[in-house]
C-alpha cells in the first residue's frame, strides 16, 4: 500500500468523484427548498416536512441497510446508489419543463434519494478502511472532509448563481450530473474487496437479518465511546435540522434576502469547514483525539447562536460567523469521531456499526425537521432558531460525561487486542 494517499490511485479516484458529487449535493441543498418556496409555494410547515423527508430513510431502512451492506461488496452498492440518485433528481427539472412539478413529487424524490443515500453512506464508510487501510484512516477521512467542506464553500455560491441564471428547478441538474461523475470514478477503482459471506437461505433470511441488526446495535450500545459519540451527534443533528428547516424561510421571507445573497453568505460561512478539516489532525495530535471531539462539538453548537440574532442589517456578518463556527466545529468533530469509530469496530461489523450509528444520528433528523416546521408555524421562525441553538449547544454534554475525552490517540488493532 502506498505510504501516502497522494500516491494511492484508487483513493484519488474516490476522492475526485466525491468532491464533484459533494458540490452537486450542496447545489441541491439550496435549490430544492427554493423550488418548494418559490415555484410550488410551500408553507413553512411544508418546507420543514421536505427537510424531514430527506432524512426519514435513515429511520425506515437505516438498520437493515447495514446488515445488507455487510453481505455485499461495497463498491457495487455505491455505483447503484449513484445511478438511482441521478434518475431521481433529474426528474425535478423534467417535471418542471412539462409544467407538472408538484410538492408531492419533491417529497417522493427526496425520499427515494434519501434511501439511496442511506445505502451509499453506510457502504462508503465501510469501504474506506478496505481501500486505504487502518493506518490511513484519519488522513483519508480528513481529505474527504476537506473536499466536503470545500464543496460547502463553492456549492452554495454556485447554487445561488445557477438559481438566478436558470431557475431553481434547472439548477438541480448540476447535482444529477455530479452523481454521473462519481459513478464513473467508482467504476475505475481496481482495489479488490474480500468475497462477501454468502446470503442465507430464504427461510432463514428474516431471522438472520434480525440477528445481524441486533448484533450491530448491541456493539454500539456496549462500546461506551461509540455510544457517547452517537448520542452527542444525534442530539446535535436533531436541533441542527430543526434550524435548517426554518433558516432558509427565515432568510428568504422574513429578512427578504435574495437567493444569490443567501448562497454567498452560506458559502462564506462554509469556509469554516475547510479550516476544521485542516485543523482536525493537528488538534488531535496537540490535545488528544477525545478532547478534540469534545471541544469541536461545543464550538459547533455555539455557532448556531448567531442565526436567531440576525437582522437584515446584520445578516451578512452573523450568518457568516455562525456558519464558520458551526461548520468548522462539526467537520473537525466528524473527522475524529468517525476515525475513532472505524478503529474501534471489528471489520466484520463495520457495516452494521455504521448503520446503527447512522440510524441514531440521522434518524433524529427527520424528527427535527418535522418539529422545526411545527414550531416555525406556531411560535415563529426566530424563536424556533433559539430553541435549536440551545439544543445544539447542549449536545457536548454526551461527550463531557463519557470516556471519550480520555482517548489520546486512535487505537491500533494491537492495542485493542490487548485490552
Amino acid at each position: 500500500m502506498p505510504a501516502s494517499l497522494w500516491r494511492h490511485r484508487d483513493f484519488r479516484l474516490l476522492w475526485a468523484g466525491q468532491t464533484v458529487s459533494e458540490v452537486g449535493t450542496q447545489v441541491s441543498f439550496l435549490a430544492v427548498p427554493l423550488v418548494a418556496i418559490d415555484i410550488v409555494h410551500a408553507s413553512t410547515f411544508g418546507v420543514g416536512l421536505l427537510a424531514a423527508m430527506q432524512t426519514l430513510p435513515f429511520l425506515l431502512v437505516g438498520l437493515p441497510a447495514g446488515a445488507w451492506v455487510d453481505r455485499m461488496a461495497r463498491r457495487p452498492v455505491l455505483i447503484a446508489a449513484d445511478i438511482g440518485r441521478t434518475v431521481a433528481l433529474g426528474s425535478i427539472p423534467a417535471a418542471w419543463a412539462l409544467s407538472a412539478l408538484t410538492l408531492a413529487q419533491l417529497y417522493i424524490v427526496s425520499l427515494v434519494a434519501g434511501i439511496l443515500t442511506v445505502f451509499f453512506d453506510v457502504a462508503y464508510q465501510s469501504y474506506l478502511p478496505v481501500l486505504v487501510g487502518h493506518e490511513h484512516l484519519v488522513d483519508g477521512n480528513a481529505k474527504l472532509a476537506t473536499s466536503e467542506s470545500g464543496a460547502r464553500v463553492v456549492g452554495p455560491a454556485v447554487a445561488g448563481g445557477l438559481v438566478s441564471a436558470v431557475g431553481a428547478a434547472n439548477a438541480v441538474l448540476a447535482d444529477a450530473a455530479s452523481f454521473v461523475v462519481s459513478f464513473a470514478t467508482l467504476l475505475a477503482i481496481r482495489t479488490p474487496e474480500e468475497r462477501p459471506e454468502a446470503a442465507p437461505a430464504p427461510r432463514g433470511r428474516a431471522r438472520r437479518l434480525k440477528g445481524e441488526i441486533a448484533e450491530g446495535l448491541r456493539f454500539v450500545w456496549r462500546e461506551p465511546r461509540i455510544r457517547s459519540v452517537a448520542g452527542s451527534t444525534s442530539t446535535s443533528n436533531f436541533f441542527s435540522v430543526m434550524a435548517m428547516a426554518v433558516l432558509l424561510v427565515f432568510l428568504r421571507r422574513q429578512l427578504h434576502l435574495s437567493a444569490g445573497r443567501i448562497g454567498v453568505l452560506e458559502a462564506l460561512g462554509s469556509v469554516g469547514g475547510i479550516v476544521g478539516a485542516l485543523a482536525a489532525g493537528r488538534l488531535a495530535r496537540r490535545i488528544g483525539v477525545g478532547r478534540t471531539i469534545l471541544w469541536t462539538i461545543a464550538v459547533s453548537g455555539l455557532g448556531q447562536m448567531a442565526y436567531p440574532l440576525a437582522t437584515r442589517a446584520t445578516a451578512s456578518i452573523l450568518v457568516v460567523v455562525g456558519g464558520v463556527l458551526t461548520a468548522g466545529g462539526a467537520v473537525a468533530y466528524n473527522i475524529n469521531q468517525v476515525s475513532l469509530r472505524q478503529a474501534l469496530c471489528p471489520p466484520r461489523l463495520l457495516g452494521r456499526m455504521n448503520a446503527s450509528v447512522r440510524f441514531m444520528v440521522w434518524g433524529s433528523m427527520p424528527i427535527g425537521g418535522f418539529v422545526g416546521g411545527v414550531l416555525g408555524s406556531t411560535i415563529g421562525l426566530r424563536p424556533t432558531l433559539w430553541v435549536a441553538a440551545a439544543g445544539s449547544l447542549a449536545a457536548f454534554g454526551w461527550i463531557l460525561f463519557s470516556p471519550v475525552p480520555a482517548v489520546r490517540t486512535i487505537p491500533t488493532p494491537e492495542e485493542l487486542a490487548g485490552v
